[in-house]
């Protein structure tokens, strides 16, 4: 018994950084799969990873509560930097709504709980078939498995606070909003430009009551750019799965001071 208990320590760490995880990031963190399910699924994942991690066994004492708390924030962060990226795609969908007039039109969204446009919707369901088409699961689970390579179990404290990390999420934050322009830049575009004939077709001919005809038309030609720039949608969706992919990575080497 007491041979065992140093070693149920080392996989309880991993059971927690790994469960963490699946708390925050994008395709496991959602509601719509049951929370049994995730942990069944982190217990398994922990289970095999310990055999493959070289961890000298610990005892249970005051720095090993303090290696759960680290474990349980190198989850959460390394989870919340993927969910930042995929972010975008919401942003997107915000900018295309205001432009149409769906802003006001907000759904739950049944994943994640919270308020979501409609577009917005439409391109979260569009990329999570593209995540798990191009088995980007796979590459979400590799993270945190090679998450150690980068922050050892035994490391005390990484360098959560230091300038350089503070300029990595500085430039992340802008690398979010810049994905989301160009998703959404074909539509507002087109929009905008119809929005000026809307407005010459208002002065030219004051008979017609713009607002009934020019919502149905906004409508229209959003659905047409959106239909045609469909293929476009999808290449950005796949850059910013990369995007994703490599930001965990290169955070992880950040904090873990490499």
């Amino acid at each position: 018994m007491e041979e065992l208990v140093p070693k149920v320590t080392v996989f309880l760490l991993i059971l927690v950084r790994i469960s963490a995880f699946f708390i925050t990031v994008p395709l496991f963190s959602y509601k719509t799969i049951p929370s049994k399910m995730r942990l069944t699924l982190a217990a398994v994942i922990a289970w095999m990873m310990y055999y493959t991690i070289d961890v000298t066994p610990m005892e249970v004492n005051g720095e090993y509560i303090l290696l759960v708390m680290k474990e349980a924030m190198v989850g959460l962060i390394i989870g919340l930097i993927a969910y930042m990226i995929m972010s975008a795609i919401q942003i997107a969908g915000s900018f295309i709504d205001f432009q149409m007039g769906f802003a006001i039109a907000n759904i739950i969204d049944p994943q994640t709980g919270a308020q979501s446009p409609l577009l917005g919707q439409f391109f979260n369901t569009l990329a999570l078939l593209v995540l798990l088409g191009i088995n980007g699961h796979h590459l979400l689970l590799d993270g945190i498995y090679y998450s150690y390579e980068y922050l050892p179990i035994g490391e005390m404290w990484p360098s959560f606070g230091s300038e350089n990390s503070t300029e990595f999420i500085i430039k992340m934050f802008a690398t979010v909003f810049g994905i989301a322009f160009q998703m959404a830049i074909p539509i507002v575009a087109t929009l905008f430009l119809v929005d000026i004939a809307l407005g010459i077709t208002a002065r030219t001919v004051p008979q017609l009551n713009i607002f009934v005809v020019g919502f149905p038309i906004k409508i229209g030609v959003s659905f047409l750019v959106l239909v045609a720039m469909m293929g476009v949608m999808v290449a950005v969706i796949q850059k910013l799965f990369n995007i994703m992919i490599v930001s965990m990575r290169d955070f992880m080497v950040l904090i873990g001071g490499g």
